[in-house]
């Protein structure tokens, strides 16, 4: 079922069938600042099998985790670095995704992580609106491996299809550049995919931040 979600109507709708079928344990997808994503109850195991399954990938391929508040990274971690929360409290909600070590006692089965996990907040009032009823989801793009990344929820249904119950249609996304990824993992943080964001600007936050391939 896809819903426009560009009249308010539907988009009520809209949101309220997302809600429900993510907390059914099955898969929908939504609208995101940068291309449209597929996501999952990122608790739910069999939900993040089937969002794995649907775009042809294994355990390997974690996907990253999109939260609707920055306090939600909170939860998520043991302890959170200084670079990752100046990052937040400077960036969120936008493109840029924080690769943090999560919280060895949280109930999720992502795949094959190594202990890390990367966390997004989008500045989509579609996909906040659904993460805010959620909680933190499981969401990567909503493309098949070696396919395009969609750039509307029509796209995404002509690749995946039956395997997601809930289409949320915003129109074109506004940038479909991908987010910017930062790991704070390590001794210094550091730059692993320069995107939508600039190393620049991440750099006056974060002065001892070293950037892509150093």
């Amino acid at each position: 079922m896809l819903y426009d979600c560009r009249t308010v109507a539907e988009r009520d709708r809209g949101i309220a069938a997302a809600v429900e079928a993510v907390r059914s344990g099955e898969l929908v997808v939504l609208p995101t600042d940068t291309v449209y994503g597929v996501g999952a109850e990122a608790f739910t195991p069999h939900a993040v099998s089937a969002l794995q399954t649907a775009r042809g990938v294994d355990r390997r391929v974690a996907p990253p985790v999109l939260v609707g508040s920055r306090h939600t990274l909170d939860g998520l971690v043991y302890s959170i670095p200084k670079a990752a929360r100046d990052l937040a409290d400077a960036f969120w909600p936008g493109a840029l995704t924080i690769i943090v070590e999560h919280s060895p006692s949280l109930q999720w089965d992502l795949g094959e992580t190594g202990g890390r996990v990367a966390v997004r907040m989008p500045l989509h009032p579609v996909a906040l609106e659904v993460l805010r009823e959620i909680g933190p989801m499981a969401v990567t793009t909503a493309n098949k491996v070696g396919q395009a990344a969609p750039v509307t929820a029509e796209e995404a249904r002509d690749q995946l299809e039956y395997s997601v119950r809930i289409y949320l249609e915003a129109g074109v996304a506004h940038d479909p550049a991908p987010s910017t990824v930062v790991d704070v993992t390590g001794d210094v943080p550091r730059v692993l995919r320069e995107g939508a964001l600039s190393y620049d600007k991440l750099h006056d936050v974060v002065p001892d931040l070293q950037p892509a391939g150093s």
